[in-house]
């Protein structure tokens, strides 16, 4: 489970996320939508701790962010817009690297890895450097990396940019499955048709502040947009 409670981060004078409020249960997939700059990608490295909000809270799990950040963090599978890898390691060792700093067992390690390779079309390419990856496969690769402990948060930022159609397919297979299984996932696209196919609720931020959250559905009710796609919905919360 994720709460964010009146999450802001200011910078001088400007409020680059506004007293944001969102409660996403147990299992569900939470779309974060707006244009850019709005405040989607500051959201998320403070749902990761990777920076600090200037007031309000991240729980995860229960788990208060800025009191317990290490017990919080091996809770969440973090995958940033722009992964940082090292590139001389191979896939193999990047997995080893990235189970020790979460404590992955090493009786476990193994079958985990491979079992992550597989998943996302990497065990042909597993001693190979990472310097040789295009950048779909360095993406699939993050994604392996960010599944290894097992999380129970998954928080990504562009999970789908630099993946071709088929691996589209299997991501958003993917988080379903992981939802079914009580995986909790918020992710940030800009990709709306993504969101509409596999999100259970969509928040929709400009200028820094929620402006709509709630079912496709209920976005649509909320805009009098009748049957029109998310992007018309879209347009209609965020224009001028």
């Amino acid at each position: 489970m994720i709460e964010l409670t009146g999450l802001t981060k200011r910078y001088t004078d400007l409020i680059a996320v506004n007293d944001l409020n969102i409660i996403v249960p147990e299992g569900e997939i939470f779309g974060f939508i707006g244009p850019n700059g709005a405040g989607k990608t500051t959201t998320i490295n403070m749902m990761g701790g990777i920076i600090t909000p200037t007031s309000g809270s991240v729980t995860i799990c229960g788990i208060r962010m800025e009191e317990h950040p290490e017990k919080a963090k091996r809770k969440i599978g973090f995958i940033p817009d722009r992964p940082y890898l090292y590139e001389k390691l191979t896939a193999m060792e990047f997995l080893e690297f990235t189970s020790d700093l979460y404590g992955v067992n090493e009786n476990d390690f193994l079958a985990r890895s491979q079992k992550q390779l597989e998943m996302f079309s990497l065990s042909e390419w597993s001693n190979e450097l990472i310097e040789s990856y295009s950048h779909g496969m360095k993406q699939r690769l993050v994604m392996a990396a960010a599944l290894l402990h097992e999380p129970e948060v998954i928080i990504v930022d562009e999970p789908m940019v630099g993946l071709d159609p088929v691996a589209i397919k299997m991501v958003k297979e993917l988080f379903k499955h992981l939802a079914a299984e009580g995986v909790t996932i918020f992710m940030s696209t800009h990709t709306l048709k993504v969101a509409e196919d596999i999100c259970d609720r969509i928040g929709v931020i400009h200028k820094g502040s929620l402006v709509a959250n709630g079912t496709p559905e209920d976005l649509r009710r909320l805009t009098d947009a009748g049957e029109a796609d998310l992007e018309q919905v879209f347009i209609r919360l965020t224009e001028e």
